[in-house]
């Protein structure tokens, strides 16, 4: 029989996705703790990106809604939400912190496009910000300013994630780069949502996503910069994240945001080397 810890241990290690690697670097308690929280974010994710039916998909994040409430009311019955409650109280995890990240996919239902960046950053907000608060209360904090700076990182995470996922994202009929900001280089969304036409690489489109490139550059330098020296040790996960993804960004800006017709991504084996090098290097 599966056991809660073992079931989100499997989820997080089935997703393949770079945070794995940063929390292979944390003392047991704290990795059981980022373990669960992150089994539960891909649990609520996986609900808009792998359920085609946006009524049944609706009703299965009601479904979350209505077991985080009864998880913190001491009556858990999802295996995630079984090995998270015991994190919840050390790690100072609240229930409105999960209520939130399921906001963020209830958004992803609702609407397709932003208009402007004030309304991408309210989504960034829910989806990333959140969760950048929540592990870096895992990861431990000592000072209120480490709350911004996970703001700002769990931002530019998810900055790098919409460039990098233009071509996924417009397949399933969603743009998240802004309306302003595509007529602003005369980028017309079907163009995007067409993504094998000759013309999806113009220079409009280059352009566009140099921007976008440049604004998550400066959203990792303006979060490193708020990063409080006291606890620059304790969050060498989110630095691990921090380049990883940064990483990831230059590659896609190497290769002139080819990202239409692909996804780009690192090697596990590279991933673990950034990690082991932030590690040792503490930034």
């Amino acid at each position: 029989m599966t056991t809660p810890e073992r079931y989100v241990q499997e989820k997080a290690a089935a997703s393949g996705s770079s945070f794995y690697y940063a929390f292979l670097f944390l003392p047991p308690e704290r990795r059981a703790a980022i373990t669960a929280f992150y089994a539960f974010c891909r649990e609520v994710d996986d609900v808009v990106d792998e359920v085609h039916d946006p009524g049944v998909a609706a009703t299965k994040l009601a479904w979350w809604r209505k077991e985080v409430a009864s998880s913190f009311a001491g009556s858990p019955t999802h295996p995630v939400m079984k090995a998270l409650m015991p994190c919840t109280a050390p790690f100072g995890i609240h229930a409105q912190h999960l209520q939130s990240v399921i906001d963020g996919c209830q958004m992803d239902l609702d609407q397709t496009r932003y208009l402007d960046f004030a309304g991408l950053q309210r989504y960034c907000h829910l989806v990333a910000g959140v969760v950048g608060e929540v592990a870096a209360s895992i990861f431990g904090r000592t000072q209120p300013q480490t709350i911004d700076y996970a703001h700002k990182l769990g931002l530019a995470l998810q900055l790098t994630n919409i460039i990098r996922d233009v071509g996924d994202d417009a397949r399933r009929g969603r743009v998240y780069l802004p309306v302003a900001e595509l007529q602003r280089f005369d980028v017309k969304a079907h163009e995007i949502l067409k993504r094998d036409a000759p013309w999806g690489y113009s220079e409009r489109f280059t352009a566009l996503m140099r921007f976008q490139a440049e604004r998550a550059h400066r959203c990792y330098d303006e979060a490193l910069a708020l990063l409080p020296e006291a606890d620059r040790a304790a969050q060498k996960p989110g630095l691990m994240m921090a380049n990883i993804y940064r990483t990831l960004l230059r590659e896609i800006e190497a290769d002139g945001f080819q990202v239409l017709h692909q996804r780009t991504s690192l090697t596990p084996v590279r991933k673990l080397w950034i990690a082991l090098r932030t590690n040792w290097r503490g930034r």
